[in-house]
Parts: structure tokens; sequence; C-alpha cells
């Protein structure tokens, strides 16, 4: 499994093989059943989780009780409630695994002593704050203005891992239409297409 995080880290091309591989010690297996919880909101994420397998969904609870989706993380991305882990206050989302999961973790205290030894984590850290936000302002985009129709083209066109891997009551809640709604516009897409 440390391969596929070494992989990964290896195309920053910032980390020496020593720095590599101190920080690959530090992360530990964890695996995740299909509805088991990385965090939940209202508890403190104490960990950063990198998906090797398996795919999560970041989610809030209204005050009227419905879920608000906000992202899907699959493989080869990065987990946890910022927020949270960096300020050690309760999570406002909970991560959940919406497939089976095997993840590498690594905790708040080793994450800052993997900061402190290795400054170059800092360029690391940037990009993937970085990808985390472009994601969510694309997202907010497609939201507004759209109809359903356009919202699930776009999130076809875009991240048709979302279309292919996620269930429809998820991806309704992640483009803020009726599960019903988007029932029909994918009943309507697959008959104009074919």
């Amino acid at each position: 499994m440390s391969q596929v995080l070494h992989k990964y880290l290896s195309k920053f091309n910032v980390l020496s093989q020593e720095e590599l591989d101190y920080s690959i010690s530090l992360f530990e297996l964890d695996r995740l059943k299909k509805g088991d919880f990385f965090v939940a909101e209202q508890s403190i994420c104490n960990q950063i989780g990198f998906v090797i397998k398996g795919a999560v969904r970041n989610f809030a609870i209204q005050p009227d009780g419905e879920e608000n989706t906000t992202c899907f993380k699959f493989e080869d991305q990065f987990i946890t409630s910022y927020e949270s882990f960096s300020q050690k206050k309760p999570s406002k989302i909970s991560i959940q695994a919406i497939e089976d999961c095997e993840l590498q973790v690594i905790n708040y205290k080793q994450f800052h002593q993997l900061l402190k030894k290795n400054p170059a984590w800092q360029s690391i850290l940037a990009w993937v704050m970085e990808q985390e936000y472009l994601e969510k302002e694309q997202h907010l985009r497609t939201l507004n203005n759209k109809s359903a129709k356009e919202k699930y083209l776009h999130t076809l066109t875009h991240s048709p891992e979302i279309i292919k891997r996620v269930q429809i009551g998820y991806i309704a809640s992640y483009l803020g239409v009726t599960h019903r709604t988007l029932s029909r516009v994918r009943k309507d897409t697959i008959y104009t297409t074919s």
C-alpha cells in the first residue's frame, strides 16, 4: 500500500529518497467499511488520510435534518476535516466511506513532526490545499444558476467518476436537487444520448 503513497509523493519532486521513506514510515494502514466514518460531525478530527482504494463523501447536516454532500474523494486524494484538524475544534462535516476503503493515515502529532523535519512538505500541503479550493470553487460555480440537467451534464463531463461510482441520492444532494429530479434528468439524458 505504501508504494501508492510513495508514487504520489514522488511526483512533486521535492522530497529526497530518505525524506520519502521517512514520510511514508509515519503513515499507517487503515480500513473503512462502506458506511464507516473517517470523522463524524462534532467530533475532533485527529488525522489526515490518503485514499489508496475506495471513495468517501463529505457532508454536513442542515438545520432541517437534510444531509448536504459537499464533495467526494477517490483514490490518490487526501482527506481530513481541515478546520477541525488544524484548529482542534469539533468538525463541521462528516467524512463517510461510500465504498470499502484502504487508507494511509497520519495523526496530528506525527504530521507536525513530519512538517518540522521535512519543510518541503509545505509545498505539497500548499498544492493539496489549492486543489481543494479549486474543486470547491468549481462546484459552487456549477451550482449557481444552472438547471438540474446542466448540473448533471457538467458533472458527467468533468467528474465522470462521481456518476459511475456514487449512489444517486448522494449525487442529488451534491448537486442540490431532489432524488426524483435527478432520476428524471438521468433518464432523459440516457434517452437523448442513445
